[in-house]
C-alpha cells in the first residue's frame, strides 16, 4: 500500500497538489462515518484523516466540536475507532491517518494502541497536543511498527521546536496556518506560507497546512507553496447541512483546486 509520503511526493512531482480530509469515527453513527470516510476518498481525498471523538478538544472549533460530542453521545467508545479503519481500508486503499489528543491513547496504552492502529490498517498518528520531548515511547513504538507520526508546528514556534518537530515526524509536518481553533477563513493567513516557509528552510521534511481552508482557490493557494492542503470543518459543515450527498460535493468541489 502506498504510504503517506509516497502520495503526496507522487502528486507533487507530477505538478498536482494534494487534499487530507478529517472526519470524526463515529459521526453521526460508526457506519455513518465509515460511508462518508470512504466517500471523501472517491471523490478526491488523498489522504484520510479520522478524529478520535474526545471530552475536551481543545484545537476544535464548534462545528467539529458538536460533531464528536454527537459522536459520543450515540455511542462511540475509542475502541470503535478501529472498527472504522478496518471497515473503510477494507474498501480504499487511500492512505489513512488518526488524528488524537494524547490522553485518550495514554488511557488506551501507547504501546496496545500502536498495534491496534498498524494491525486496523492506518499508516499513522496525528497528536496535536505531543511535543517530540515528551513522546519517546510514542517515537520508539512507533518506528518499530513503521508507523507515520505526525508533530504540528505553528507560526509561535522557535526554530529549535520546528527542527525539532520535523525531524520527530514521518509522513509529513503539520503547518498550523493561524494561531487558533479549527473553522473556515475567509482569508488564509499569510502566516501559514511564511511557517512552511521556515519548515522547508530548517528541515527536508514534507509539510502540510491545515486550519482554516474551505474553498477550491484556499486549496490551489495552500499546494502552491507546501506539500497538501487539510480540511476538516468544511467537510463536517457540509455532511451536518446535507447528509452524504453534500459531503461528496464538498469533496468534489474542494478537489477541483488541486489542478
Amino acid at each position: 500500500m502506498i504510504s503517506v509520503e509516497e502520495t503526496l511526493q507522487a502528486n507533487k512531482d507530477s505538478g498536482r497538489g494534494s487534499l487530507i480530509g478529517y472526519y470524526p469515527a463515529g459521526f453521526p453513527t460508526i457506519q455513518d462515518s465509515v460511508d462518508a470516510l470512504v466517500a471523501m476518498a472517491e471523490n478526491g481525498c488523498d489522504v484520510l484523516e479520522i478524529g478520535v471523538p474526545y471530552s475536551d478538544p481543545v484545537m476544535d472549533g464548534l462545528v467539529i466540536q458538536q460533531a464528536t460530542e454527537l459522536a459520543r453521545e450515540n455511542g462511540f467508545g475509542l475502541s470503535d475507532l478501529f472498527e472504522v479503519i478496518r471497515a473503510v481500508r477494507a474498501k480504499v486503499e487511500t492512505p489513512l491517518l488518526v488524528m488524537s489528543y494524547w490522553n485518550p491513547v495514554l488511557a488506551y496504552g501507547v504501546e496496545r494502541f500502536a498495534k491496534d492502529l498498524a494491525d486496523a490498517g492506518a499508516q499513522g498518528l496525528i497528536t496535536p497536543d505531543l511535543v517530540p520531548d515528551e513522546a519517546s515511547k510514542w517515537i520508539d513504538t512507533a518506528k518499530d511498527l513503521n508507523l507515520d507520526r505526525v508533530f504540528l508546528v505553528a507560526p509561535s514556534s522557535s526554530d529549535k521546536r520546528i527542527v525539532d518537530n520535523s525531524g520527530a515526524s514521518k509522513g509529513f509536518v503539520y503547518s498550523v496556518s493561524t494561531m487558533g481553533i479549527t473553522g473556515e477563513r475567509a482569508n488564509l493567513d499569510k502566516l501559514a506560507k511564511q511557517l512552511v516557509a521556515r519548515v522547508k528552510d530548517l528541515s527536508t521534511q514534507l509539510t502540510c497546512v491545515g486550519v482554516g481552508i474551505s474553498t477550491p482557490v484556499q486549496v490551489r493557494e495552500v499546494n502552491q507553496y507546501a506539500d497538501g492542503a487539510i480540511v476538516g470543518t468544511a467537510f463536517v459543515k457540509a455532511y451536518q447541512q446535507s447528509g452524504l450527498a453534500g459531503l461528496v460535493s464538498k469533496t468534489k468541489e474542494l478537489a477541483t483546486g488541486l489542478g
